[in-house]
């Protein structure tokens, strides 16, 4: 069967990996001229299973009024006249009630579990190398309140098959000496010795390097500018190339995985999906002091920032801004990260070393994504991953294979149209 997958991020990279695997002839569609370049370039690195708290949750609502006239907030509702942002809203305050949230929490730990698995297994086969380690992720408290609830949801999270352990600040240091410099801050922490970090961009380009010497076709440099209905069915997608030639690629089936630009393609098509932008930043630091520097990856609680070491390179990255498709750097929000990387590890390398980086996550107010069957019969998606995406890679993508190959997914989760 040939499918054509529009998105060239780690989401379609896997898929594409996945599909090729399976046996179909696979062509890839993307507008950047390489692989990963948006949402996958510079995120916080981190395979995450035991972070899997969705954004929406009991305590998400007194945050965000805590938060409210904060440049800096760690979540950030930037009120648009936008009909679709105020939608969005709406469905994530329905999903943070407490039910939904144990639901939600046991729909992506199932998911990352499993996706982890599939990662472990591809680094196993390939020998692939993208700065990834094995250590574990650590999770630290400067406030007790938060603390308690962490321990909490990490009592949640054992009970799901997910070890986050519960460590006192001796212990937190004793995993990741690097944080001595807060250390009369810290209250305790929560380590997660199975979880892993590694640079999604450096994975995608590797994969997407692999998939074209396996028989992948890649259209990079190339505009998607509309899908074609023909019936029940999707009869095309409509391209432009660099050079602004313009031509219509067809195949048997199609899988949209093109993150937060997703519902823009799919409404003309009158599929309308809980999609919305959600900016993210990072700034990325060279190493000058390897010994100050984490080798486990970090959580800092309280600010919602992830910190992970990247061979010579240290990745910050957190926040979400929700404000539509504008990717424009906000210097206050990097502020906020840089002031916070000198002050955990004030000798950490130069400043002029910094890079900055801004992406949109494709959000869905409940952090589920949307994996399988549309009301087209051979329109596939996987997409809405937000901050879970790299986690969740290579496990949307191996399921999703087998959905569009009219296998039964192996994963008990919410597959999109599982009724047929």
């Amino acid at each position: 069967m040939k499918v054509i997958v529009l998105g060239a991020g780690v989401v379609g990279t896997t898929s594409a990996w996945y599909l090729r695997q399976a046996g179909h002839e696979v062509t890839v569609v993307d507008r950047q001229p390489a692989a990963g370049m948006e949402t996958s370039f510079a995120n916080g690195g981190q395979i995450s299973v035991g972070q899997a708290e969705p954004w929406a949750n009991p305590e998400a609502i007194h945050k965000i009024l805590r938060w409210l006239g904060r440049e800096d907030a760690p979540l950030l509702f930037r009120l648009r006249a936008d009909p679709r942002q105020w939608q969005w809203g709406l469905q994530f305050l329905l999903q943070c009630r407490a039910s939904r949230a144990r639901t939600n929490i046991r729909q992506l730990v199932t998911l990352g579990i499993h996706s982890r698995r599939c990662l472990q297994a591809l680094r196993r086969e390939l020998g692939l190398q993208y700065d990834h380690l094995e250590n574990g992720i650590l999770t630290f408290f400067t406030d007790p309140h938060e603390l308690e609830g962490g321990v909490k949801a990490a009592e949640w999270m054992r009970s799901l098959g997910n070890d986050r352990r519960v460590v006192s600040v001796d212990e937190a240091l004793r995993i990741e000496p690097a944080l001595a410099p807060i250390r009369q801050q810290l209250q305790g922490a929560i380590y997660t010795a199975a979880d892993e970090s590694g640079d999604a961009h450096r994975f995608t380009l590797a994969l997407a390097a692999r998939n074209a010497a396996n028989g992948v076709e890649y259209c990079l440099d190339t505009q998607i500018l509309k899908l074609v209905k023909n019936g029940d069915r999707l009869g095309g997608v409509e391209i432009e190339a660099a050079g602004g030639r313009r031509r219509t690629l067809q195949a048997d089936s199609y899988v949209l995985a093109l993150g937060s630009y997703s519902p823009l393609l799919l409404r003309p098509l009158g599929i309308r999906i809980p999609v919305y932008p959600a900016k993210g930043y990072s700034i990325t630091i060279d190493i000058a002091k390897p010994e100050v520097a984490p080798s486990v990856s970090l959580t800092d609680e309280g600010r919602k920032l992830v910190i992970s070491r990247l061979g010579q390179r240290l990745r910050m990255a957190g926040t979400a801004e929700l404000n539509g498709y504008d990717t424009t750097l906000n210097p206050v929000r990097l502020q906020a990260l840089i002031d916070r990387a000198y002050e955990l590890f004030p000798d950490i390398g130069p400043r002029h070393s910094i890079q900055t980086w801004t992406g949109l996550r494709p959000a869905t107010p409940d952090n589920i994504p949307l994996i399988g069957k549309t009301r087209l019969r051979n329109l596939f998606l996987n997409t809405g991953h937000g901050p879970l995406g790299w986690t969740h890679s290579c496990g949307s993508a191996q399921l999703l294979a087998d959905i569009v190959g009219g296998k039964a997914p192996e994963v008990d989760f919410a597959w999109l149209g599982r009724g047929g």
